[in-house]
């Protein structure tokens, strides 16, 4: 059984930083890329970021470029998301999500698993 846990998430003033992890357990770590997507109330799931099977090739959304890192740990089964310079437009929900395919991809509809999110809220 596949599960994706999220931790780290939490209320933090604009300006300040979070480090998301996400522990895979069930799966063959190493063979699947890796996602983080976040959600904001009554908005539609946006993604945020995507790490290659090894780590080697990363990709952020322009509205996290700079301030953003995915980093992957294949021996610990984890994925991290560091954020630095967090804006308030940075609220939402967090997922991690893993993705079979080689091919890089935004669309969530793509990956194969998820985790069940964790809170993340900025505030002014």
């Amino acid at each position: 059984q596949v599960q994706l846990v999220e931790s780290g998430g939490g209320l933090v003033q604009a300006g300040g930083s979070l480090r998301l992890s996400c522990a895979a357990s069930g799966l063959t770590f190493s063979s699947y890329a890796m996602g983080w997507f976040r959600q904001a109330p009554g908005k539609e799931r946006e993604f945020v970021s995507r790490i290659s099977r090894s780590g080697s090739r990363t990709y952020h959304a322009d509205s996290v470029k700079g301030r953003f890192t995915i980093s992957k740990d294949n021996a610990k089964n984890t994925v991290y998301l560091q954020m630095n310079s967090l804006k308030p437009e940075d609220t939402a929900v967090y997922y991690c999500a893993a993705d079979s395919g080689t091919s890089y991809t935004r669309d969530y509809g793509k990956y194969d698993y998820w985790g069940q999110g964790t809170q993340v809220t900025v505030s002014s």
